[in-house]
């Protein structure tokens, strides 16, 4: 199947959207995806701030971008926006680092007064970068997630029944795109 990058826009390391991130990851990795995670937050800040390009983990970090196929992008929302950092890291990635991919964008926030930022916040960001096809993102409230004791979390039903099928929406895109970038 596809390569599938899945990176998390989170500073905390307890990150709710880091853990439904992960969550989502196992859902992929099931249909046969191969899943690698990127936490945003395990790069240097020195380079993210400064803009080192040259550094060796922004080097490695878009390399993962280049050899995926498809991408997850998620991001808690703070100001009506995706987060800062999440925003240093997309700027140190080539203008086109998302062309010929396929991206599902996701954003969690504690109101619902968050919800359209994936539409006008990342989705515009995700597009200047190139990407191939952006599938309908999702919105989810952090009062839908439960951390579990063991780090696991159980996503409501009524919010995991829409999250499960965005997910599996964009699985199915990356499976028919899968042989059109192989055959470019």
């Amino acid at each position: 199947m596809a390569t599938v990058l899945s990176v998390s826009g989170s500073p905390s390391a307890t990150s709710r959207t880091a853990r439904l991130l992960r969550h989502l990851d196992d859902r992929l990795t099931a249909q046969g995806h191969e899943v690698i995670p990127l936490d945003a937050r395990s790069l240097p800040p020195e380079a993210l701030l400064r803009a080192d390009f040259g550094h060796p983990a922004i080097v490695e970090a878009t390399a993962l971008f280049e050899r995926a196929d498809g991408v997850v992008i998620g991001t808690p929302v703070y100001k009506a926006a995706y987060s800062g950092l999440l925003k240093s890291l997309l700027d140190l990635l080539p203008q086109y680092a998302l062309a010929g991919k396929t991206v599902l964008p996701l954003a969690t926030g504690g109101s619902t007064a968050h919800v359209l930022a994936i539409d006008y916040a990342l989705r515009p960001v995700l597009s200047s970068l190139g990407a191939a096809h952006i599938t309908p993102g999702w919105f989810v409230l952090d009062k839908h997630i439960e951390v579990r004791q063991d780090g696991g979390i159980i996503v409501e039903p009524g919010t995991r029944e829409p999250l499960d099928q965005v997910t599996d929406q964009f699985s199915t895109a990356l499976s028919e795109r899968r042989p059109l970038r192989a055959a470019a």
